[in-house]
């Protein structure tokens, strides 16, 4: 596989290497060794997530307190979107960025969002379906969102005509979110992972 650091520190673009023939294709889209060796701790897979989306839906932004937050690994089984990531992290040095990495079903791309990052994607073909592992489970009491059209974030999703939920639609914007409480701390998302990290890796089975 290849690994590329996104500009927002600690997500990460993963693309498989991929063995194809007259019959078809093989990958390994995820390997819980190669991607904890990348990260420097255990990925804790807790819940494994899939929606499908039409052409235009924005999905997002979504993150969770930390801690524990919620990491995910995502990519695009069927379809194309634009996966975003963006650092809502208070007092990080690219707090308020985003970058945005297009995940489809030729080159198989992933995308690691690690805890505290803000993440959202929209559809770019008539279909598009994603599916993310998550490393905590869905805690409504810990999720929030900030507002995907925010012009502060000023994120280019590549289409005009979009849409999303009513919830999505009514999200704050980052500095509502940041005014009522609700963002994470770079430093303490940064002590939490520093905290994984000195846990060590699981040994070998």
């Amino acid at each position: 596989m290849q690994v590329r650091p996104l500009s927002i520190p600690g997500a990460l673009e993963i693309t498989p290497k991929q063995h194809g023939d007259s019959r078809g294709l093989f990958l390994e889209w995820y390997r819980a060794d190669q991607l904890e060796e990348l990260i420097g701790h255990r990925f804790g897979l807790a819940q494994v997530n899939l929606s499908v989306s039409a052409r235009g839906v924005v999905r997002g932004i979504h993150f969770a307190s930390v801690p524990p937050g919620q990491a995910k690994y995502v990519t695009c089984v069927s379809g194309r979107v634009l996966d975003v990531v963006v650092d809502v992290r208070i007092g990080s040095p690219t707090f308020g960025t985003w970058q945005g990495v297009v995940l489809d079903d030729l080159d198989r791309r992933a995308v690691y969002v690690p805890e505290g990052l803000g993440h959202g994607f929209c559809a770019m073909s008539d279909s598009a379906t994603v599916t993310y592992l998550c490393s905590t489970p869905y805690a409504p009491e810990r999720e929030h969102a900030v507002n995907a059209f925010d012009a502060e974030l000023g994120i280019d999703w590549r289409t005009a005509d979009v849409t999303s939920s009513d919830r999505d639609a009514q999200a704050p914007s980052l500095a509502q979110a940041r005014r009522a409480g609700i963002l994470p701390g770079y430093a303490e998302c940064t002590a939490y992972i520093d905290g994984l990290c000195a846990a060590g890796l699981p040994q070998p089975r």
